[in-house]
């Protein structure tokens, strides 16, 4: 049984396009059916977590209001906080799940008891997971990768 569910942020959460407007401001957008099936899953016991490469204040704002409490920003190494997280919970890699879209996903993606990946992730990520959604990051591939671990969303 899965007991965590860990999230890359760009191409994962969101479509991977980053937005700056004159002022440098940095926008994301993420989709409200993926964030529905986090609190779903949450709500069911299931933890989530993001490890994400780059640090932004609207990842941060948007897992708190999804009531995500384990987020590793500015992550070099993804393992080594796949790693913290295993220890915090007590986990095994087999009750734990993960999807990413890129290379610096594949570490733990290829540890994790079941693994996606959105459908517009990179050949090599989409080659190596159990599941690809049919959905684009940010445009549904968290909820269909939530409804595909618990067998659907009520």
């Amino acid at each position: 049984m899965i007991k965590l569910i860990i999230f890359d942020v760009d191409g994962v959460m969101t479509d991977g396009t980053i937005t700056y407007d004159s002022e440098g401001r940095e926008y994301k957008s993420f989709n409200v059916k993926d964030g529905y099936a986090v609190v779903t899953a949450i709500k069911k016991g299931i933890k989530v977590a993001v490890i994400t490469s780059r640090f932004s204040p609207m990842v941060e704002k948007r897992c708190k209001e999804l009531g995500i409490e384990d987020i590793f920003q500015g992550v070099d190494n993804k393992l080594k906080s796949y790693e913290i997280l295993k220890a915090k919970y007590g986990l095994q890699d087999r009750e734990i799940a993960a999807m990413g879209d890129d290379i610096p996903d594949l570490p733990i993606l290829e540890r994790v008891g079941i693994s996606g990946a959105p459908k517009d992730a990179v050949e090599v990520v989409k080659k190596k997971v159990k599941f690809v959604s049919s959905f684009p990051g940010g445009k549904g591939a968290v909820r269909d990768f939530i409804e595909y671990l618990l067998g659907g969303i009520e």
